[in-house]
């Protein structure tokens, strides 16, 4: 079925892609929104439909805008920036209260989603391949391996952005022909971290180069890592890096996970900290850098970190040590694998997760049979997040709140806080 056709779009699915028909079958087509009229190529069979893409706009839907970015509709890091401001929120507060229909779960309160501003996330991953002739810096076009050479972006910080000329230089020198590195990019609140993950060994000229970006752009750190390992070499430390969480200073290891953006980590921050109240134990279950532990604990409880990234866990517990915070203990285990089984959280008033796309299936169910007062689920996938709630309702909880949060500006990702009430 590989032919052009007329179709009106009727709506965005999840995954950003306008939604028409051609006879009975569904056609998908990207850079559209509902109330366009389009020309569209179909090719191949995907989900329900087919795959389309767009030849020709005939008529522009109400909801349409003009897209900010020259690399819009080529690089896969955007995918909804033909959307009017408020057509964009309206569709991602709909895939919160739709994932949560599809579950037949009611809740309480669905508040208003909360929204990303431009040029605010403060971390990125690049990818460099050097060529023979030159070096392609930037982000996956979009259902590709290909890399987009980027020349702007209105998404990350203008320090972040700022960076993608002078280390497309600076690798440029150091990588052969055929040989790539991925860059990690974290804007700590002392400065730029840059993780650089590759085979390549940068040897002293490495050292060198990024010694000398590092002084032009104040970059903090700079690290690499061999993709097969865990740990990080320094290739140049300037000053420690440290970001702060509940107004404590944690020494982050290189490529650290951070919420995207400072507005939507205090978002979260907000609802997590409201829910808990005055409970006086609490188990912060994928706590990462210790972005709720410290809030936690500087509001009063006894706060359980576990993660299974053991660097991690160890900035967390190296930092309550130093600054003598004994209402902190960690321990590193695999929640996916391991969950705290029920009889363990008893231990605990308030439970937080926050855990990766997947979810936390195995770790709703031992809630579910546990009797802690009040969860709290911070969630990057609306989709697991429903599952995982239903489990929790179906075990006795009631939906309390649900807070929608943007951080991944004009993609399909939306995160989410929400409280649960035994």
């Amino acid at each position: 079925m590989r032919h052009e056709v007329e179709v009106k779009v009727e709506e965005i699915a999840a995954r950003g892609d306008g939604v028409g028909r051609a006879g009975d079958k569904r056609l998908y087509i990207p850079f559209t929104t509902a109330g366009d009229r389009v020309v569209a190529r179909v090719s191949e069979a995907q989900g329900d439909g087919f795959a389309a893409h767009l030849v020709k706009l005939v008529e522009p839907g109400p909801g349409r805008a003009q897209p900010p970015c020259r690399h819009f509709g080529e690089c896969g890091g955007c995918a909804l920036q033909h959307l009017s401001d408020e057509a964009y929120l309206a569709w991602k507060q709909d895939l919160v209260r739709s994932a949560l229909k599809r579950r037949n779960l009611p809740v309480e309160r669905l508040e208003p989603i909360r929204p990303a501003a431009r040029a605010t996330r403060r971390r990125a991953d690049f990818t460099a391949i050097r060529r023979d002739e030159d070096m392609l810096f930037g982000f996956n076009a979009r259902g590709s391996h290909r890399v987009i050479d980027l020349k702007e972006c209105h998404v990350v910080l203008p320090e972040i952005a700022g960076l993608i000329a002078p280390l497309r230089a600076c690798l440029t020198a150091l990588l052969r022909p055929g040989e790539k590195a991925e860059v990690v990019v974290n804007a700590t609140d002392n400065g730029l971290d840059l993780l650089l993950i590759t085979t390549v060994s940068l040897g002293q000229g490495g050292k060198k180069r990024f010694g000398v970006l590092a002084e032009q752009h104040d970059i903090a750190r700079v690290s690499r890592r061999h993709p097969a390992e865990s740990r990080a070499e320094a290739l140049v430390e300037r000053r420690p890096v440290r970001v702060t969480f509940g107004g404590v200073a944690v020494e982050v290891p290189p490529g650290a996970f951070l919420q995207a953006t400072k507005a939507g980590e205090a978002a979260l921050t907000e609802v997590v900290m409201a829910g808990v109240g005055g409970a006086k134990r609490v188990a912060d279950l994928f706590a990462g850098s210790g972005t709720f532990t410290f809030p936690l604990a500087h509001g009063g409880a006894s706060v359980a970190a576990f993660d299974d990234n053991a660097r991690l866990v160890q900035a967390v517990e190296q930092t309550a040590k130093t600054g003598r915070m004994t209402r902190i203990s960690t321990k590193v285990r695999d929640l996916m694998t391991k969950p705290l089984a029920p009889n363990e959280l008893g231990a605990y008033d308030a439970v937080v997760f926050d855990p990766p796309r997947a979810g936390a299936q195995a770790q709703s169910m031992a809630l579910a049979k546990s009797r802690v007062p009040t969860v709290l689920a911070v969630s990057c996938e609306p989709g697991t997040f429903a599952r995982d709630a239903r489990i929790l309702v179906d075990g006795g909880y009631k939906l309390v709140r649900v807070l929608p949060v943007d951080q991944f500006l004009w993609s399909p990702h939306v995160e989410l806080a929400a409280l649960f009430k035994r």
